[in-house]
């Protein structure tokens, strides 16, 4: 039986979620754990800035798989509080559907989003890599690629502002009317920052600096983009001249807060600043909301945006609906393990 386990943008704010969020480097031993702990026989952890999830192969029945997850969820990240409705648990069939709906960008905050699915990819790859997989988890991820696939060619689904970068540059657009004339700092350079420059340059912002870890990485996305490179620890002195800084690193912990951004502002003259922290676990402290003229938004900020786009694709959403149930039906049924009277779609809700 394959089960998921775990927390997203619905259940739980990013506050809790950067809590439980696994560092890549993490995640091979903790698949190891799980299945040397007999809670599965397969398994993929999928963590991103809005969900974690554990995908299990488990010979137990649903009641138990899940209050073992759950247990092992919370003690691998020495999570002590209670907790009610922020983690959610699937059983086939319902769990199946809940991976073709996230691969195909349906459970995003941003509907139809396309970054998920090289996530999700990219979080099998690292489970099959490292022998946590097998037939079951093997031809559920395929198929749900398949699916992801399926739904971006025949749908519409994804017309418009689809990303967390997108969307991003759009709050950027609504605080400043133009991104002309204003200098933007993006830091770090993964995916997620690249698109955002990508969209930043293509919304008319002056100029992008980018600030990276690997100094080698920020250099060739500045080079990309006529911008220009800063090592990682010179970013804070680029706060004089720039409007705009959109972070999205991997520290484990803040990279800004209050104490280092007073002094800054005073620099800038106490100029307009905008924030927007993409990063889970986030990398601005959210108390520089409280320091004057500067405006912090993080990930779960741009959910009204997100619900803006969403209300306009509720039929688009339906046969992408449709399509998933058709194909997770056909998917337990080659498994032998599907009664077509238990799936009915949509599953709107974990919480």
């Amino acid at each position: 039986m394959i089960v998921v386990i775990g927390l997203n943008h619905r259940s739980s704010p990013v506050a809790l979620r950067e809590r439980f969020a696994f560092a890549e480097a993490r995640i091979p031993a903790t698949l190891e754990q799980l299945r040397a702990g007999g809670l599965a026989g397969e398994a993929v952890i999928l963590s991103t800035c809005n969900r974690v999830e554990i995908y299990v192969t488990t010979p137990l029945q649903s009641a138990e798989a899940f209050a073992a997850l759950k247990k092992f969820l919370v003690t691998v990240h020495d999570y002590r509080d209670p907790l009610a409705d922020e983690i959610y648990a699937l059983a086939e069939p319902q769990s199946v559907h809940h991976l073709f709906k996230v691969a195909s960008g349906l459970d995003s905050m941003m509907i139809g989003e396309t970054e998920i699915l090289g996530q999700l990819k990219k979080a099998y790859d690292l489970a099959l890599k490292h022998g946590h997989t097998g037939a079951r988890l093997n031809k559920a991820f395929q198929r749900a690629f398949n699916v992801a696939k399926h739904i971006r060619t025949d749908t519409g689904i994804q017309r418009g502002s689809v990303s967390v970068a997108s969307v991003a540059v759009e709050l950027a657009e609504r605080i400043f009317s133009s991104l002309h004339d204003h200098e933007v700092m993006v830091i770090g350079a993964g995916d997620t920052s690249e698109k955002t420059a990508r969209a930043l340059l293509s919304r008319g912002a002056r100029s992008i600096v980018v600030a990276n870890r690997s100094l080698d990485r920020a250099e060739a996305l500045a080079k990309e983009f006529n911008g220009r490179a800063v090592p990682f620890d010179d970013w804070a002195s680029e706060f004089e001249k720039i409007d705009i800084a959109i972070s999205s690193t991997s520290a484990p912990h803040h990279i800004l807060d209050r104490a280092k951004l007073e002094p800054l502002m005073k620099l800038r003259r106490n100029r307009p600043l905008l924030l927007i922290d993409i990063a889970v676990p986030r990398d601005i402290d959210p108390e520089v909301n409280r320091v004057e003229n500067v405006y912090l938004y993080n990930v779960d900020d741009l959910q009204s945006i997100a619900t803006d786009y969403m209300n306009q694709r509720k039929d688009e959403i339906a046969r992408c609906e449709a399509i998933i149930v058709e194909k997770a039906q056909a998917l337990l049924a080659s498994a032998g393990a599907f009664h077509a009277s238990s799936l009915t779609p949509p599953l709107t809700s974990h919480a």
